[in-house]
């Protein structure tokens, strides 16, 4: 598990932002512009959640950090099953 840290992170953080991604954009097609000011897109506004892409960037980096967390949960229980590692 431990030779597996650096591949659980990017795995997990690039599949689940691909996948935030996806909810992203049905959500912002969903909600539109209007409960948005600014689209948000200078300097650190990016990632502000109150404008219309730090909305999408927060949705994308909560995606990413869940599945990191599954993929971490899914390798422990692989290596658990194979008998490398107790609970």
């Amino acid at each position: 598990m431990k030779s597996s840290i650096w591949l659980t992170i990017v795995a997990g953080m690039t599949t689940g932002m691909g996948n935030g991604s996806v909810f992203t954009a049905a959500f912002l097609l969903a909600v539109g512009r209007a409960p948005f000011g600014e689209a948000g897109l200078w300097f650190m506004d990016p990632y502000n959640p109150a404008t219309f892409q730090g909305t999408a960037d927060w949705i994308m980096f909560t995606f990413g950090f869940a599945f990191i967390g599954i993929l971490w949960y899914a390798l422990k229980q692989h290596a658990v099953l194979e008998g490398l590692q107790e609970e």
